[in-house]
């Protein structure tokens, strides 16, 4: 799923990436010729291909956009907050490990 736009709030870009919406900034003069295009030709659709970082029409036009590596690797992949915290989850309990025993009063010892 995406949604395309000349531009977005930080929040709102964030927002969508958390939700594996994938919001895709292209010119405005692109975005209304695409919503021309939408308007005028019932069951328009767009291909939005992310690992190519494109938008292909109908016709074969594509269009590129930019999108963060993070972002980008997150949303192929699926990964939300907590998926990406659990890739880390034996790096945390050597911490929490070392923590309990360099400072056991954090733990009630």
């Amino acid at each position: 799923r995406s949604v395309i736009a000349p531009s977005f709030a930080e929040i709102f870009a964030n927002n969508c990436c958390k939700n594996s919406i994938l919001p895709v900034v292209l010119p405005a003069e692109t975005v209304a010729c695409l919503f021309d295009e939408v308007e005028a030709t019932p069951g328009y659709r767009l291909i939005v291909d992310l690992e190519k970082q494109q938008v292909i029409t109908p016709s074969g036009e594509a269009f590129e956009f930019a999108v963060d590596a993070f972002r980008k690797e997150c949303l192929l992949k699926g990964l939300d907050d907590i998926s990406l915290t659990l890739q880390h989850v034996e790096a945390i309990k050597g911490f929490e490990a070392k923590k309990r025993v360099d400072e056991p009063w954090l733990f009630g010892q």
